[in-house]
């Protein structure tokens, strides 16, 4: 199926019996978010809400549902992709196994974007009100497009310098004018920023254009972190199966011509305007901040037209899918770019930026097996210097030598792996008062904190605590202890008992013999929900910590600008007056959803 728009999509899900139809009226302020993360939760199909409440179009949510789902929309061109990243990875490939290869001229094809005049989705305008307007979260600021396929050029002519990127779009609520203005959220190292930096310095006016629909090669391609300069729609025509047709003027930012709407204009150059609230894909409420401001031009749609959309929040959540996709089809890539690393993960369940897991490698000193961290730490800063790993809070990097089966993406098993050999006296290793992601609250302000990378190398120092019942004695400040993982205590502590007098009082009564198995102590509000599994502790430790201040230890010490310390390591994972609140359900939207389950229906399994 050569997928052209989500009409296509919704018409393929639906033969194959991957979609379910909702008749009833749903309105998408925050019923249709309920009722899409009840399903993602419970692994449900597609849907397609045809009765919309103050809507005239069609919604659909849960397309990229998961990943085997994924793999059915483009079942396809999915292998002739991989063919491609293997030649990439080894151009004599070629040579060895052509017949392998063949598809690989006709993919490259694909790959050039489509100069057009004119397409689909010009075909009627519209008011940007008449747009459906997605709510998902209780808090948020106004409707949101939460799939949109922002595409800008800058002072760059050629559709290969274009950047199709994922950046959210607000689209009422706050002080934006109605029908003429929306806001633009864009982050740290995100490609569109170098070319609004580039119009800026060049005097031009910014265009951009917005886009939702089409091929789902165009939504996957949005979030993919390819090199900068290389453009996204190189991948969406690979992906997709055909090139992409992009309408170009010189009185617009690039349009696709396939996609189902459609919104144009120019970025305000002198002012921008208050973005937000919005609950974001950490689990938090991304606050109000002054963003750029969209002056809108032109809004249309193509006929048949159908809104695709999604809801992020605490993961997983559907855009979970889209990391599963991208690593399965350029995991191979990465030891290419970086020497010697074989692996990284973007842990999902922790915020994606908050945690990377990598796995490197010491081979410099092959005649002597080093007893400590060296190409590792190159390897880490390697790492961290490539684009959006860069926003990543905790680094955790492994030596595969020490266990070549070490799978990264067995998070347990690697926890376990680095916890039986770190040596906090000297494998901690901090960057301070330096950028973080945008939507991260924990650091000091905004696009403000700190990072550490953890390497550890060498044979096992010691076997972790598996017996929740042998915890060590602890100091009367601490209430309650639970064993979140083998070697990891959550700590729930007196109210107001600051991080360090903790580590003091740690230090006076830790009994280092039993103690040796814990070398990691996590500080909670509620250590019975951090230590019920492991993705609320990933969550908790890791969303809520900013590691040059939230990172303290037992009997801590100094050496020449060097910070470790020779018992655990404590983080102190406990929601601070600075933090962005969690999301949380509307109760009244809830028990609508719950009657909906309740008078049954193929939908009502999934609720």
């Amino acid at each position: 199926m050569n997928h052209r728009s989500t009409r296509d999509v919704v018409v393929d899900l639906q033969k194959h019996g991957r979609l379910i139809e909702i008749t009833d009226p749903v309105s998408p302020h925050l019923e249709m978010a309920e009722i899409q993360r009840r399903v993602y939760e419970r692994g449900g199909p597609a849907l397609l809400f045809s009765n919309v409440v103050g809507s005239r179009f069609p919604m659909a949510s849960n397309l990229f549902g998961s990943l085997e789902q994924a793999r059915f929309l483009f079942r396809k061109t999915i292998d002739r992709v991989r063919r491609a990243i293997e030649l990439k990875i080894d151009p004599t490939a070629l040579f060895k196994n052509p017949f392998r290869y063949a598809s690989a001229p006709w993919t490259a094809w694909s790959m050039l974007p489509k100069p057009v005049r004119s397409g689909p989705v010009l075909a009627h305008s519209l008011p940007l009100s008449e747009l459906p307007q997605l709510v998902s979260w209780p808090r948020d600021g106004g409707a949101f497009v939460t799939l949109p396929q922002v595409l800008s050029m800058g002072i760059e002519t050629s559709l290969m310098k274009a950047n199709l990127g994922m950046y959210r779009i607000q689209l009422s609520g706050n002080v934006y004018e109605k029908d003429r203005e929306i806001g633009l959220h864009y982050q740290l190292h995100r490609g569109i920023g170098v070319h609004h930096q580039a119009a800026m310095a060049a005097g031009k006016p910014f265009r951009v254009t917005i886009t939702v629909g089409g091929t789902p090669a165009m939504t996957l391609a949005a979030v993919m972190p390819l090199p900068e300069g290389l453009s996204e729609l190189t991948f969406a025509g690979a992906l997709a199966g055909h090139r992409i047709p992009m309408v170009t003027h010189p009185s617009h930012a690039p349009i696709y011509a396939d996609a189902d709407f459609m919104i144009t204009g120019t970025i305000d150059p002198e002012r921008t305007k208050p973005e937000g609230p919005f609950g974001d894909h950490l689990g938090y409420y991304a606050n109000v901040h002054e963003f750029p401001l969209m002056r809108v031009e032109r809004v249309s749609h193509r006929p048949g037209a159908i809104w695709p959309f999604t809801v992020v929040g605490r993961p997983p959540q559907e855009d979970t899918t889209f990391g599963e996709l991208i690593h399965e089809l350029t995991g191979d890539v990465i030891p290419t770019v970086l020497p010697g690393v074989k692996g990284v993960h973007a842990v999902d369940a922790a915020g994606v930026h908050p945690l990377l897991l990598a796995i490197g490698s010491e081979r410099y000193t092959p005649y002597r097996r080093p007893d400590r961290p060296q190409e590792l730490l190159t390897q880490a800063n390697a790492i961290l210097g490539q684009g959006q790993l860069s926003l990543a809070k905790y680094l955790w990097i492994a030596n595969q030598i020490d266990a070549p089966e070490l799978d990264i993406h067995d998070i347990a098993s690697f926890f376990q792996h680095m916890l039986e050999r770190v040596d906090w006296s000297r494998d901690l290793h901090f960057q301070t008062r330096t950028t973080m992601d945008t939507l991260d609250y924990s650091g000091e302000g905004f696009n403000q904190g700190s990072k550490v990378v953890i390497a550890a190398t060498g044979a096992k120092k010691r076997s972790l605590l598996q017996d929740a019942t042998q915890i060590p004695k602890l100091p009367d400040t601490v209430l309650s202890a639970k064993l979140a993982l083998p070697g990891v205590v959550a700590l729930q502590v007196r109210q107001g008992l600051s991080l360090r007098s903790l580590a003091e009082s740690l230090d006076e009564s830790w009994e280092s013999q039993s103690g040796e198995g814990v070398p990691l102590l996590v500080l909670t509000e509620d250590c019975e929900f951090a230590s019920k599994s492991l993705k609320n502790w990933l969550w908790v430790t890791f969303t809520r910590s900013n590691p040059a201040i939230d990172i303290d230890g037992v009997h801590a010490f100094t050496d020449f600008k060097h910070w470790g310390c020779r018992g655990p390591l404590v983080i102190d994972a406990r929601i601070k007056p600075h933090h962005a609140p969690p999301l949380v359900e509307d109760p009244d939207v809830s028990a609508k959803v719950d009657a909906m389950a309740a008078r049954g229906g193929p939908l009502s399994q999934f609720l």
